[in-house]
């Protein structure tokens, strides 16, 4: 694959500016305070994508509400108050997903309610599930499992840097099939699937749409109204910037119609009604909540979601694109390459995922860590993270470890 071009990032609502020729020294600045994130002190933390950094406002609320809530039973927290205490969450989420609250599900992680889609969705019998071969399993497995109960085949599709996934997908979309599952941003090579795109195809042969946006909300614009898939799924720990035991589900007027295979005491209209003797659900998304969760993580959240929302998701994508176009043009000077260029549509600007010819990505991630440079290997190639604090002396952290390595001139990985 050929070295992307090079070009002259200019001036933009960021305040930052940075040459590939070396004509301008100004850097690319972080979106969020980096005082927030004490890893960042002693490290250049490029794998959001894996275990998130979860700054200080939001762990500040966590504490907080353990310190002045939790510790206290229903001292300071009613039944009212649990209730009401979700639908902060909802609300906040309905406006980061543009959609209307009553279809956002607050539920305990994304593999939770992937698990009950095809139970849900109860696609018809030698039907064809369509996925992709290198997609992440939570959203695979469940399809598997239908497959091997019921008399289903999944065909699996591969995501390949020369095609457009969106392209592939469709392509193979025809009359048999039943499903399509699938997220939105590959977790290996930050490959893009345009999902509008995808659901027109779906809608012509009746198919249904499941799409896992863990890897895209946060990151870049998840618009679910406009999307029409039946379940839009995402961790929020991750780009979200949360903690574990807290995900979220938007849900298709459809699905709101449908009892949940694991029906839980919370999802009933009113839950502190307690009736035992009947299936009285919620007449929205609330329904899909099963009980008392991790409220301490809801809190921290909350106030996540908050920041992003007032960062908004264009200038958040872009501040990404600008840190990838340094990074993936300054590492190809040293052999590694992208699994796709930056100015590929089919291309997220957050999720790099770098290969170099006869190189062990296991073995320079490890390398890297031992620099304090942390990241993942996914798919045999390394996969770098570029969030909102992320600026660009952690890129050119990265590059200089790829240097010295290279040249033994600069910060080596053979140390």
């Amino acid at each position: 694959m050929a070295s992307c071009p090079v070009f002259l990032l200019k001036q933009d609502s960021l305040g930052s500016t940075r040459s590939q020729e070396g004509l301008s020294s100004v850097m690319i600045l972080p979106l969020f305070d980096r005082l927030h994130y004490p890893s960042l002190r002693q490290s250049a933390y490029l794998n959001q994508a894996s275990l998130g950094l979860i700054g200080q406002p939001a762990v500040t609320a966590m504490h907080t509400f353990i310190d002045n809530v939790a510790r206290h039973g229903n001292l300071y927290m009613s039944d009212s108050d649990e209730l009401a205490y979700c639908e902060t969450l909802r609300e906040r989420a309905s406006r980061l997903f543009h959609c209307d609250s009553s279809r956002v599900a607050i539920v305990a992680s994304a593999s939770e309610i992937l698990g009950q889609l095809p139970m849900l969705l109860q696609p018809r019998l030698k039907s064809t599930i369509l996925a992709v071969s290198s997609d992440f399993p939570a959203i695979t497995r469940p399809w598997l499992r239908q497959a091997a109960l019921k008399n289903h085949t999944v065909r699996f599709v591969d995501d390949q840097p020369t095609c457009d996934l969106t392209d592939t997908l469709i392509e193979a979309t025809d009359e048999s099939t039943s499903v399509v599952a699938v997220s939105s941003v590959q977790y290996a090579t930050g490959t893009v699937v345009d999902i509008s795109r995808l659901r027109q195809s779906t809608i012509q042969v009746g198919a249904r749409l499941v799409v896992d946006a863990t890897q895209a909300a946060g990151a870049m614009r998840v618009d679910a109204a406009a999307w029409d898939a039946d379940a839009v799924v995402t961790s929020g720990y991750k780009w979200l910037g949360g903690h574990g035991g807290i995900a979220l589900a938007i849900m298709s007027p459809l699905l709101l119609e449908q009892i949940p295979p694991l029906t839980g005491w919370m999802g009933a209209e009113v839950p502190f009604g307690f009736d035992a003797t009947s299936v009285s659900l919620a007449n929205d998304a609330r329904r899909y909540t099963q009980s008392t969760m991790s409220y301490v993580s809801m809190a921290g959240l909350v106030v996540a979601v908050e920041q992003l929302l007032s960062l908004g998701e264009a200038r958040i994508e872009a501040h990404a694109r600008n840190l990838a176009a340094i990074l993936v043009s300054e590492a190809s000077e040293y052999g590694w390459q992208p699994f796709r260029s930056v100015d590929d549509p089919a291309g997220s600007p957050h999720i790099i995922s770098l290969g170099r010819p006869r190189e062990s990505a296991q073995a320079t991630v490890e390398r890297l860590r031992s620099h304090n440079i942390v990241c993942s290997t996914r798919g045999g190639r390394i996969r770098i993270s570029l969030a909102p604090y992320n600026d660009e002396s952690d890129v050119n952290t990265l590059i200089d470890a790829f240097a010295g390595a290279g040249s033994g001139s600069r910060v080596g990985l053979t140390g």
